[in-house]
């Protein structure tokens, strides 16, 4: 027979359940100065420094971003950068940092997928993890994306960490 002082308790490992939130990136201003000669036709290397705003479950009224561009042609290429949103996630305060990466095409429709920067996330958003996609077509004055995510034991969340939540312990065997 065993009693309670027998008994181990340790905590169950829980895998955070990912997150799913949607919304439209609208942009805000793009500044793309044209660059000095580059030796002649062919692919040549812009920068771009662009405001977005985001609306849906990413909230964030004026972003930071600064894009590398290769322009493989006049209208196609592709491009990286770093965004900076402050605002809110699905009701949750804070600022985070996407990496940026994606194509564009000769019809102006650009793919592109992005991450959350690790560590990057603030306030609520302290330990977010997080990737997503948007395709922006030409013409069009705002674009939708998805973004899926989850967050650290520690960050963001309201409950404390796995060993102080009820039902997340289990008693197994003797000691």
């Amino acid at each position: 027979m065993h009693t309670a002082a027998h008994l181990r308790v340790r905590p169950i490992e829980r895998t955070p359940v990912p997150m799913h939130t949607t919304g439209h990136i609208t942009p805000v201003t793009w500044d793309e100065p044209t660059p000095a000669e580059q030796g002649g036709p062919g692919p040549r290397l812009a920068r771009a420094s662009v405001v977005n705003a985001f609306s849906g479950g990413i909230e964030a009224v004026e972003t930071a971003c600064e894009y590398v561009i290769a322009y493989v042609t006049a209208k196609t290429g592709t491009f990286t950068g770093m965004e900076v949103l402050s605002g809110r996630l699905d009701g949750r305060e804070g600022t985070l940092v996407v990496e940026e990466r994606g194509r564009f095409d000769d019809d102006g429709t650009v793919h592109c997928t992005f991450e959350v920067v690790p560590g990057s996330g603030t306030g609520a958003l302290t330990g977010l993890h997080g990737t997503g996609t948007f395709t922006a077509r030409h013409g069009e004055p705002s674009f939708s994306y998805t973004f899926s995510y989850d967050l650290d034991q520690a960050g963001g969340r309201d409950a404390p960490d796995a060993l102080h939540r009820p039902g997340t312990f289990s008693a197994d065997g003797c000691a």
